[in-house]
């Protein structure tokens, strides 16, 4: 990866971060991870958006057998 693209990536994960902390959305040490990973090239976007998912929707899963 480029510097610059690293630079852009790093830029994207700052930006994120304040618009989540600007809307009050919490953001998880997992996700803070991943998106370290992806700026520093060690995921692709696809991979950290399909990681996301899966650990959301385990966390989903969980949610509906402690109510049911």
């Amino acid at each position: 990866m480029t510097v610059a693209a690293r630079n852009r990536r790093i830029q994207a994960v700052k930006l994120a971060d304040a618009l989540n902390a600007i809307e009050g959305v919490p953001v998880s040490d997992y996700a803070k991870m991943l998106s370290r990973c992806w700026m520093n090239g060690e995921l692709t976007g696809e991979q950290m958006k399909e990681a996301l998912l899966a650990s959301h929707r385990k966390l989903a899963s969980q949610e509906r057998q402690n109510y049911a």
